[in-house]
């Protein structure tokens, strides 16, 4: 199973709840093309939830950093929530943690924005 993306808007923070696995394929680039269309429709917070993420291969690392850089680039943050142990452990691993910033509560994710 690849990723299944669902975005809601808290205020004026889009939340996007990723499900599945974020690896080569169909996942990554509806992954890419989600948060492209968020930042050209001028959505600029952007909360990423990886808490039912399962798994993510060096495409799906390459997919968080180019997603990170987009958002960035254009004048916003992107910012990580609910990161499983697996996860976790494979952002300290390639020195990633250090790069985003991430949360373990929704509403502080969110509060940070401000």
């Amino acid at each position: 199973m690849s990723v299944k993306l669902t975005v809601r808007q808290v205020g004026d923070v889009s939340v996007v709840d990723a499900v599945g696995r974020l690896t080569l394929g169909e996942g990554s680039s509806l992954f890419r093309d989600t948060i492209r269309g968020l930042v050209a429709q001028g959505n600029k917070k952007i909360v990423l939830n990886l808490g039912e993420v399962s798994y993510i291969d060096s495409s799906g690392i390459g997919e968080l950093v180019s997603a990170f850089t987009t958002v960035t680039n254009q004048g916003g943050k992107l910012k990580l929530l609910n990161l499983t142990k697996r996860v976790h452990d494979l952002l300290q691993i390639t020195k990633l943690y250090t790069v985003f910033d991430v949360y373990d509560r929704e509403a502080t994710a969110i509060a940070s924005f401000a």
